[in-house]
């Protein structure tokens, strides 16, 4: 009895959808920002308050951002269906009134930190390298196919065990941090499953050729890029003097 495999796809053939499946997840798992040694020190314990407190700080300016690429992607969508889909996504971040979503959220962590709301919301601290990196996130969605658009966003399929780690370690290495503050990361372990599933499901529908597959897999690499350069920026910024 013979098997029958999959031919090896040549240099213009499309993968098959496991193929091509395969490749999006590593490079969701290699490339992803969780490797950084900024988030290696953070899981580890090793950072002070006060890197931490930037690190918040910094990240906040990406995570406000999030729901703007989410309108931008949504305004790419031809299907009600799909645009149902991401106006949840926006919610998730924007909440549905004043006091909810992952933005409020993140904004008590900060609290729970120590920071002050009104210093987050000005973005008066944000790093320069920082701004140029969630400048150019924005400008990608703005600018790019809907394919790409959501596949940049397969991060997800590595975010849901970060979020794990970083209750773990915040938990064991961080308890100046009040428990309150964690609850960004709880949700977010649900909500990113969900979300990475619902995103795989329409870039394996979409990537019909090689070249869409390819433009797929860069747009995620490009995701990586920005996520890891913005740690560097956290990361290489001047030394935050330890309380």
């Amino acid at each position: 009895m013979t098997t029958e495999t999959t031919p090896p796809a040549g240099p213009t053939q499309p993968w098959s959808r496991e193929q091509f499946e395969a490749r999006l997840r590593e490079t969701a798992q290699d490339r992803y920002h969780d490797r950084h040694p900024f988030n290696v020190r953070m899981h580890n314990g090793d950072l002070g308050p006060g890197e931490l407190r930037r690190w918040i700080t910094n990240r906040f300016h990406y995570q406000r951002h999030i729901p703007v690429k989410e309108a931008l992607i949504l305004a790419k969508l031809d299907s009600p269906r799909l645009r149902r889909v991401w106006m949840r996504r926006i919610e998730d971040h924007d909440g549905r009134q004043e006091g909810q979503g992952g933005i409020e959220r993140w904004l008590r962590l900060g609290e729970a930190a120590g920071l002050d709301r009104a210093t987050l919301l000005s973005g008066q601290a944000v790093l320069p390298g920082v701004r140029l990196a969630v400048e150019g996130y924005v400008n990608f969605f703005r600018l790019r196919t809907p394919l790409e658009a959501v596949a940049a966003s397969l991060t997800e399929l590595a975010a849901p065990d970060l979020m794990r780690t970083r209750i773990d370690a915040f938990k064991r290495h961080c308890r100046w941090i009040e428990h309150e503050g964690l609850a960004y990361f709880r949700g977010r372990v649900h909500q990113r499953r969900r979300d990475s599933s619902e995103a795989l499901t329409l870039v394996l529908q979409w990537a019909r050729t090689r070249a869409e597959q390819e433009h797929a897999l860069a747009a995620l690499t490009f995701k990586c890029d920005v996520l890891w350069t913005l740690l560097d920026a956290v990361h290489t910024a001047a030394p935050v003097e330890r309380p």
